[in-house]
């Protein structure tokens, strides 16, 4: 038996929640990946996976054992790292995982970091609130761009570096086209735009969390007339039907192309949002995690990131 193997397929099989699509993930057959798990419970003498028909998760001692698989696969790509890296040249991948509205900032930061150190290779996701901390609590995620207001439910785990504060617009169609690119138009109240047609995030979103906390605020009710967790479906449904949306200034940011459109800030109340990197704090950071970190820290970058983050003038 290849323990590492076995071990990485019980973490994939604890991430996907599924057999089948554990086993594709893995590149092995769904056969494969059931006899390697049998192994493993062999060699500890242990029950791991609940027997049922369908995945039905993990026994108490599976979860132990799914702790020490994570620990191991953490540490194994530690080594690797550092014994592939040189000095000042860090080598390897880097985990990266950002909520929908960061994802902008993220993949400028990904892009900046790979040309400063070649041999790290991002890998760039798109995840939930809800998804980068599962992430980061399994160390399958290595660095998280999101809400840090969030890490008061994690008890001390998680450390952050913070980076910049959403600022909330009304994004819409513009009467007329304007010459060259989106306008930023004069500030509006929250409560005015109630009864707007708005497309929004699905309430499973923290944005979402955050957007209907305003609407309360200002004694407005909405209904949304469209609902989606896609930020690129939220966008293309303003430019292509009639429909208005609350974006954050990072995506509007990314839209600015579409001469179409107008952005108003949104006030009464003004919402500002802290965005930060996070990562686990007891856990020893991998050479590209390292480089990583060093570069969300570094002034340069720090006083670019307000140019990308929404932080827009009128």
């Amino acid at each position: 038996m290849n323990l590492l193997a076995s071990m990485r397929y019980l973490v994939a099989l604890s991430e996907h929640q599924h057999f089948g699509r554990a086993a594709q993930a893995c590149h092995i057959t769904q056969p494969a990946l059931s006899n390697a798990l049998k192994a493993l419970e062999e060699e500890f003498q242990v029950v791991i996976v609940k027997r049922a028909r369908n995945y039905a998760g993990l026994t108490p001692e599976g979860e132990r054992v799914l702790a020490t698989a994570q620990r191991m696969l953490h540490e194994h790509t530690l080594l690797q790292q550092e014994l592939g890296s040189e000095a000042n040249r860090p080598r390897g991948s880097l985990r990266m995982g950002a909520v929908p509205t960061a994802m902008p900032v993220l993949a400028r930061f990904a892009a900046r970091l790979q040309a400063r150190h070649p041999g790290v290779v991002p890998v760039v996701l798109s995840l939930s609130s809800a998804e980068l901390e599962a992430g980061l609590e399994r160390l399958s995620i290595d660095l998280a761009l999101g809400y840090t207001e969030r890490m008061q439910h994690h008890g001390g785990t998680l450390q952050a570096l913070p980076q910049y504060t959403e600022h909330y617009f009304l994004l819409r169609r513009a009467a007329t086209p304007h010459a060259s690119a989106l306008q930023i138009g004069a500030p509006v109240r929250w409560k005015d735009i109630g009864e707007l047609p708005l497309a929004m995030l699905t309430p499973d979103m923290h944005n979402r969390t955050i957007v209907d906390s305003a609407f309360v605020t200002a004694g407005a009710r909405v209904r949304p007339a469209l609902e989606t967790n896609s930020i690129l479906a939220l966008a293309l449904s303003v430019v292509a039907g009639q429909v208005c949306t609350v974006m954050p200034g990072a995506l509007v940011s990314a839209v600015r192309g579409y001469r179409e459109l107008e952005a108003l800030p949104l006030v009464e109340p003004e919402v500002h949002t802290p965005i930060g990197f996070m990562t686990p704090a007891s856990v020893r950071p991998s050479r590209a995690l390292e480089a990583g970190l060093e570069m969300a820290a570094d002034t340069a970058w720090l006083r670019e990131d307000p140019a990308h983050a929404g932080l827009l003038s009128i």
